[in-house]
C-alpha cells in the first residue's frame, strides 16, 4: 500500500499538471498554434539604417496573428512591411553579396533570392495580400521612426503557413533615407514602382522568422530587445507561456518522486 506522503505527492503532481493544462487554455492560442516563430530585425546591409526591431507571428491552420515592433527608421514616413517568402530563396536576410548593381544599396528585387516574394502585406486595415504590397496609405509611417503593429486573422494560403510555421519566412519593413533629407527623395527610381523614389521601398529592417528550439521558448531577442518595448499582449503572452513551463515542470518534478517513492 502507498504511504500518506506518497497519495499526497501523487495528488499534488496531478493538480500542477491539471493546473498547467489550465493555464494553457487560459493563455490564449499561443499555445494550441500549429506554429509560434519570432525574428529580430537588423539593418539591412547598405541601408545606413540604425534601427533594431522584433517580430512574432502565431499560425493557426490558414490563419496568422502578426506582432511587431521597432525603432530607428524615417519619422513620419510610410513605411511598408512583408512576410516573405519563395521555396527556391535561402529564408534569410540579404547581404551586400546581393547587391548585383554594386551601388552599395539593396533593392527588394536584389533582396529577393535571400527571402522571397511578398507573401503577405502587413497592411494597418484591409487587404494583407501581396496585391497591397505598395498600399503606403495603409502601413505605419513610424511616428517618431517606432513601429508597433499587431494585426490578427490574417488569412494565408496553406503553403505560406506551412512555411512561416516552418521558420522559412523573412521579416521586412522598407524605407530608408539614403541621402539624409528626412524624407522620401533622389532621382534613383523605385525598383517596385518608377514613380516612387528608390528609399521609399529599398529594405531598411530585416529578420528570418525562426521556430523556437527544442525544449526552448520564443522571445524573439525578449519583450524588450534591443530596448524595444513590445505590445501587452506579447508580454501576456511570454510571461504566460514562462509559468506554463513552471508549473508542468514542478508537476513532472513531483511525478518523479513519487514514482521513486512507489518503488
Amino acid at each position: 500500500m502507498r504511504s500518506t506522503t506518497t497519495r499526497t505527492t501523487t495528488r499534488i503532481a496531478g493538480a500542477s499538471l491539471a493546473a498547467a493544462a489550465a493555464m494553457a487554455l487560459t493563455i490564449g492560442p499561443a499555445f494550441a498554434a500549429d506554429g509560434w516563430v519570432s525574428a529580430n530585425l537588423k539593418p539591412v546591409a547598405g541601408s545606413e539604417v540604425k534601427g533594431s526591431g522584433t517580430a512574432m507571428v502565431e499560425v493557426k491552420g490558414d490563419m496568422i496573428t502578426v506582432t511587431m515592433a521597432a525603432r530607428g527608421l524615417l519619422p513620419d514616413n510610410p513605411h511598408a512591411a512583408h512576410i516573405h517568402f519563395a521555396a527556391a530563396a535561402r529564408h534569410e536576410c540579404p547581404t551586400l553579396a546581393d547587391d548585383t548593381d554594386h551601388n552599395g544599396h539593396l533593392n527588394t528585387t536584389e533582396g529577393g533570392p535571400a527571402y522571397g516574394d511578398i507573401v503577405v502585406s502587413l497592411t494597418k486595415t484591409g487587404d494583407t495580400s501581396p496585391k497591397s504590397g505598395l498600399a503606403i496609405d495603409r502601413f505605419s509611417t513610424a511616428p517618431g521612426g517606432r513601429i508597433s503593429y499587431e494585426r490578427g486573422s490574417i488569412k494565408v494560403s496553406s503553403g505560406v503557413a506551412d512555411a512561416i510555421a516552418k521558420g522559412q519566412s523573412v521579416v521586412v519593413i522598407h524605407g530608408v533615407d539614403h541621402n539624409h533629407d528626412g524624407k522620401y527623395s533622389g532621382d534613383a527610381k523605385s525598383d517596385l514602382d518608377p514613380k516612387l523614389p528608390t528609399e521609399a521601398t529599398d529594405p531598411a529592417l530585416c529578420g528570418a522568422l525562426h521556430t523556437a528550439p527544442a525544449g526552448g521558448m520564443h522571445t524573439g531577442g525578449g519583450t524588450v530587445a534591443n530596448g524595444l518595448k513590445s505590445s501587452t499582449n506579447d508580454s501576456m503572452l511570454l510571461l504566460g507561456g514562462g509559468a506554463l513551463l513552471a508549473a508542468a515542470g514542478s508537476g513532472a518534478f513531483a511525478a518523479r518522486r513519487a514514482a521513486r517513492s512507489r518503488g
